[in-house]
């Protein structure tokens, strides 16, 4: 019974919810076991709580980025992403909101701020403060500011390893609760951690990515100004992936350069030989997609996502609601559930512009023939003949389509986030659990 506990998603989850909270909280914890130094106020011990809980919350933000396989698994990188986004904030206002109180209630301290003049552990509180509000300013504002994405990304690494690292040598240097030598190395055992999530991120991974390069075999034109991009491995056996799932791709240049994209598999899970990615004309990387000639060299990071049927195998049935490139992951549901003989009904409700733009309009034919697949394809512009549906995926046609016992199905949605949003909003109106209604964003940038 234990075991079937530790491995179920739930309790995997909780855990590193559990695991976070633990040490977030453990500055707290140091300050319980360390003598309150006389003649200080509550608003002062206040203050010193949030900045060391702000503190440690800016070091769990390299473990929330490193893409590890264990906790992305639990959640998904979107979700943790997210998170990382929203707790950044949190952490910003906490480390922000300790010296302004020090300031408030202790005038004095403001004399900390004549920078020439201050001690070193006071430089390094304002330093470590300007590197985390170019951090946040440069996350936020990024695309206003015209920041192209790799050199973001750089400075985003230098100004978040500045920040913690500032600001545990500021720790450090006040020493009123760091003075005592295990607490210093408790400390500074978060920041070599953080510290090596960095560098497993930006040069142990790519490492390991350079010893599994693959080759484009073909770049294939489909409907929708959309091209599949052809893989194959050259010295081992190939990516396993659940359907559904996705990868970073990095192509004609060395994994170490950082110039990777996620895209999700459009092939089957169980064909390692060669993976495809189905990808659509929208910008500059994704435009020159079919320009790539066969025998350019690529990288992948993945699989990542848990946006797969594999996590659902005692479901009755699926419900897919594409829209447009959405398609890409119910396809790779799709040709897996065929080359496993699933015996499992799947409706695909698919929402295009056009039926000229309805990607793998004829490979989705084709599987039908293979599994029990019914097919909605739902044209915001349809052609005079068109007799099936037209405009948007609403209610209505949802109610027309989906199973009357709904809670037996598992529902997976991809499409833009406003469809997606408006889609999910209708399911739960129509009486499907929340936890059977699936979506992955994909602003992972």
């Amino acid at each position: 019974m234990q075991s079937l506990l530790v491995r179920s998603p739930v309790a995997v989850a909780a855990f590193w919810i559990g695991t976070y909270l633990f040490i977030t909280l453990l500055p707290l914890l140091v300050l319980l076991l360390h003598h309150v130094p006389e003649g200080r106020s509550f608003w002062t011990e206040f203050s010193v709580a949030l900045g060391f809980i702000g503190l440690a919350m800016m070091a769990l933000q390299f473990a929330l980025t490193a893409r590890i396989n264990r906790i992305e698994a639990s959640y998904g990188v979107d979700i943790i992403l997210q998170f990382h986004r929203y707790i950044s904030l949190v952490a910003f206002s906490l480390i922000l909101i300790h010296p302004l109180i020090l300031f408030v209630t202790e005038p004095e301290t403001l004399q900390l701020l004549n920078f020439l003049e201050a001690p070193w552990r006071a430089r390094f509180a304002v330093l470590g403060t300007l590197a985390l509000i170019l951090l946040v300013v440069t996350s936020i504002w990024r695309k206003q500011l015209n920041i192209p994405y790799e050199p973001w990304r750089t400075a985003h690494g230098i100004f978040a390893v500045s920040a913690v690292a500032l600001g545990l040598a500021h720790a450090l240097g006040v020493s009123n609760y760091l003075g005592l030598f295990w607490k210093g190395v408790l400390w500074s055992a978060i920041a070599l951690t953080a510290l090596w999530l960095l560098i497993y991120v930006r040069l142990v991974k790519p490492w390991f990515m350079l010893k599994k390069p693959y080759l484009v075999e073909e770049v294939i034109p489909q409907r929708g100004n959309v091209w599949t991009l052809a893989l194959r491995p050259i010295v081992y056996e190939g990516m396993r992936f659940q359907p559904g799932q996705f990868a970073w791709i990095t192509l004609d240049i060395s994994p170490f350069r950082m110039r990777e994209h996620p895209f999700s598999m459009s092939s089957s899970g169980d064909s390692p030989e060669r993976l495809e990615f189905s990808i659509k004309a929208l910008g500059d990387f994704t435009n020159s997609i079919k320009d790539v000639k066969p025998g350019t060299k690529a990288f992948l990071d993945g699989p990542y996502g848990v946006f797969t049927t594999d996590r659902y195998w005692d479901s009755a049935g699926f419900v897919l609601i594409a829209g447009g490139i959405g398609i890409t992951p119910m396809m790779s549901m799709l040709v897996t559930a065929c080359d496993r003989k699933d015996d499992r009904p799947f409706l695909l409700i698919y929402a295009s512009k056009s039926w000229e733009d309805v990607t793998f309009r004829e490979e989705l034919d084709t599987l039908k023939d293979q599994i029990d697949l019914t097919i909605i394809h739902v044209l915001r512009k349809p052609p005079e003949d068109w007799s099936g549906e037209t405009g948007y995926v609403d209610k209505e046609l949802l109610e027309r389509y989906i199973p009357i016992h709904r809670a037996t199905r598992n529902y997976f949605i991809c499409a833009a986030p406003k469809m997606m949003d408006q889609v999910e909003a209708t399911l739960h109106d129509l009486g499907v659990p929340v936890t059977n209604v699936h979506m992955e964003h994909f602003n992972l940038v």
